[in-house]
């Protein structure tokens, strides 16, 4: 994260959420399993906190997840699907 990034997140009131990697590797298997998307983990990290609860939307909230990140092994995802 860089110093102009960092400084634009601030000001408006951004944060943190950590996951788990198996949280990560779940988002990963649910992309793929619903929608039949392979990503990277780091392409999935952002899908993750919302997987497994540990980012809960308020109610009004509207949820905007950037998917990226092809640098991954077909063939993880395949071995899962047969």
């Amino acid at each position: 994260l860089g110093e102009l990034s960092y400084g634009i997140l601030a000001q408006t009131g951004a944060r943190s959420v950590l996951v788990e990697d198996r949280d990560i590797v779940a988002a990963q298997a649910w992309l793929w399993d619903n929608l039949r998307l392979i990503t990277e983990p780091g392409g999935a990290t952002a899908l993750a906190p919302l997987l497994s609860g540990r980012y809960q939307p308020h109610a009004q909230e509207r949820i905007g997840v950037v998917i990226c990140g092809a640098n991954v092994d077909p063939a993880t995802f395949g071995a899962r699907n047969g």
